[in-house]
């Protein structure tokens, strides 16, 4: 197989599974095809995203094997026609060994072999947002690839995993009942960035408790327009999976398909953002076991410096 983007980004927009995988591992990984892949990937348009995240445990795969099913039946999302789906798991990296299961298309069985369907398991690689890196790069590489919806499912990390509001044009948060009190309700940042709220395993006890501290959460909350709806689901057996749909839908005609071109101008701010970060931290890394900073290193331990005058020095 040929090692060029462009000619693997002309082979995946043909089917090639095998042409595709290279690609996202290009921005996976970094190499040296990385940039070139990125410049073709750009000149694509997004795909719709719709993110799915809570907490470990709260049956996210299975719902999001569940709306896979309903979109490929809808045949659309809103205005946007959708032949085939991309879904990218990102799973939890190992602090300390980087490693990863990666283990999520096991509870998507019924569309692991679904030619309109391409299933992408990646890494957190310690990223504390619990995206990668280089999942927006995925995404848009899959957009240019030929796919106009992208269903995204983030690792649960609890309060810290909010990434996901910035890359989704629709974000799904999935909590099960008896999932706590309502304080713990308005305290969890996740909260205050969903779309939708959907209760998995409707069918155990403490249902009505969480959706009541749900609807508090919201009362308490200041909201422009959509205001988050409270639905409910086992995924187990696709109960409520298809007014979860209806409700994604409505979301995408309401906020997300009459203001793309504005959704689109946030999503490429937080893009240069999360470079210029990464290029930061980069630049910063290698200054690491300098001689300069070896003798600031030395300095701010022996009370004689402080690590601002240090790191502007560094900088500069």
């Amino acid at each position: 197989m040929t090692r060029e983007p462009a000619i693997l980004l002309d082979e995946a927009r043909e089917g090639s599974r095998a042409a595709l995988a290279r690609l996202i591992t290009y921005v996976e990984s970094g190499g040296q095809h990385h940039r070139e892949t990125i410049r073709l990937a750009y000149r694509h348009h997004a795909p719709y995203v719709i993110g799915i995240t809570g907490p470990p445990g709260a049956g996210k795969s299975t719902l999001t094997d569940q709306l896979v099913t309903a979109a490929l039946a809808a045949g659309s999302v809103g205005e946007i026609p959708v032949a085939k789906i991309a879904v990218v798991c990102v799973d939890p990296s190992s602090p300390f060994t980087g490693g990863a299961i990666l283990g999520d298309r096991v509870r998507m069985q019924s569309h692991s072999t679904d030619p309109r369907v391409y299933i992408r398991s990646m890494a957190t690689r310690g990223h504390l947002g619990g995206l990668s890196l280089a999942v927006p790069d995925a995404i848009r590489v899959l957009g240019a690839a030929g796919f106009s919806l992208v269903i995204v499912e983030t690792v649960g990390v609890g309060q810290m995993e909010v990434d996901i509001a910035a890359t989704a044009d629709t974000t799904v948060i999935v909590t099960n009942p008896g999932w706590g009190d309502s304080m713990q309700a308005n305290k969890a940042g996740l909260l205050e960035v969903a779309d939708l709220f959907v209760i998995n395993k409707a069918d155990r006890p403490g249902l009505r408790e969480t959706v009541r501290d749900l609807e508090q959460m919201l009362d308490l909350g200041e909201r422009d327009g959509w205001r988050p709806a409270i639905t409910t689901t086992v995924a187990a057996d696709g109960t409520g999976c298809a007014r979860l749909w209806e409700l994604i839908i409505s979301h995408a005609i309401d906020r997300g398909l009459p203001n793309r071109e504005q959704h689109a101008e946030r999503r490429a701010a937080g893009e240069i953002d999360r470079v210029l970060t990464a290029v930061v931290s980069h630049r910063v890394h290698e200054l690491h076991g300098g001689a300069d900073f070896t003798r600031w290193v030395h300095d701010v331990a022996s009370a004689g410096a402080n690590p601002y005058d240090a790191a502007d020095e560094l900088l500069r």
